[in-house]
């Protein structure tokens, strides 16, 4: 089955104010049109604050489901964010790839999403972080992520080459011995009990 990419987004690193401190984010992600490159670690024009948690080579790239932003802007309304123009566009949720038709219950680690230009293999869900929180504009966010496990996932980069929004790829099932949502539950105990 054919998937899409129907958002390429990158960010450099600015600071954002959360708590009252000034932190340094790359979290929220715009819109990029064109081919970008994609080299072993992720986007040209893409920066991550926090590269203990963030980028190098096993996540150089983030990608999310873009069937889940109905449920985030649902969450945001009940927790009494965002007005009548708050669309909470594509890239919101940190993620450089926005993908359609692909959610973490059908992906497994060392499976590889194959595109015209370039190749990439999924390494591991994204855990949620305070600056998510931040993002999102409510306290609630990363255990919400948790509970929800709507967490996209990380992607290594196995053939550089170029990505372009509107541009569709394949999945190519790895040894299938790990999935998304077990690793995601896996670490996501501690922040639910």
């Amino acid at each position: 089955m054919p998937y899409q990419l129907i958002g390429l987004q990158a960010a450099k690193v600015r600071k954002v104010l959360i708590h009252g401190r000034l932190v340094p984010s790359a979290m929220r992600k715009t819109a990029r049109q064109g081919a970008l490159s994609v080299g072993p670690l992720g986007l040209e024009l893409d920066e991550q604050a926090d590269l203990s948690v963030h980028g190098g080579l096993e996540k150089a790239i983030y990608a999310y489901p873009s069937e889940h932003y109905d449920f985030w802007r649902a969450e945001r309304q009940a927790a009494g964010v965002g007005g009548i123009d708050d669309s909470l566009a594509f890239g919101s949720l940190g993620e450089n790839l926005t993908l359609q038709g692909l959610l973490e219950s059908e992906v497994w680690v060392g499976d590889e999403l194959h595109f015209a230009n370039c190749r990439l293999r999924v390494t591991q869900p994204r855990e949620p972080c305070s600056k998510f929180n931040a993002s999102m504009g409510f306290n609630s966010a990363s255990k919400r992520m948790a509970q929800s496990a709507k967490c996209g996932f990380y992607l290594a980069v196995d053939q550089p080459g170029t990505l372009q929004a509107g541009e569709s790829f394949t999945l190519v099932p790895g040894s299938r011995r790990a999935s998304i949502p077990d690793r995601f539950a896996a670490k996501m105990f501690k922040h639910l009990h």
